[in-house]
């Protein structure tokens, strides 16, 4: 999942589909931002590859249903609620990959435009982003 994130985030989302990416990478009052129409479609695509799956008798469309559903928990708690703080927790991490990935996301925030950018991975970032703090 992490290879095709990557290239949605880099060609999708930093391509054709900036307008709705755009005010993910500044600062909105709001408590949902039109990049947040990106989670609805990826939820209605698991949902529809779940149930059709489950009616083909779990053929192989229900396990990359769930497989999209898991990304997108783990995208919604370590992306939504860690690194932008759109629930409201006390969070400082500690471990040296955490802190790579977290630091990775803040330079790709600052340092990325549309159709061109740095660190589009979600759940990887190269050491060359490790920090100490």
């Amino acid at each position: 999942m992490e290879g095709v994130a990557w290239f949605l985030h880099k060609y999708v989302m930093h391509g054709f589909g900036w307008y709705l990416h755009e005010d993910h990478h500044r600062y909105t009052k709001g408590r949902f931002e039109k990049n947040d129409v990106f989670g609805l479609f990826f939820s209605i695509i698991s949902f529809i590859l779940i149930f059709t799956g489950f009616l083909g008798g779990f053929d192989i469309r229900f396990p990359i249903g769930v497989g999209v559903a898991c990304y997108g928990i783990g995208y919604f708690l370590v992306h939504d609620v860690f690194f932008h703080k759109r629930i409201k927790i006390k969070y400082k991490p500690k471990s040296n990959y955490m802190k790579r990935v977290l630091n990775a996301h803040t330079i790709h925030h600052q340092k990325s435009k549309p159709h061109k950018g740095i660190c589009f991975g979600f759940l990887f970032a190269s050491k060359k982003y490790a920090v100490s703090y």
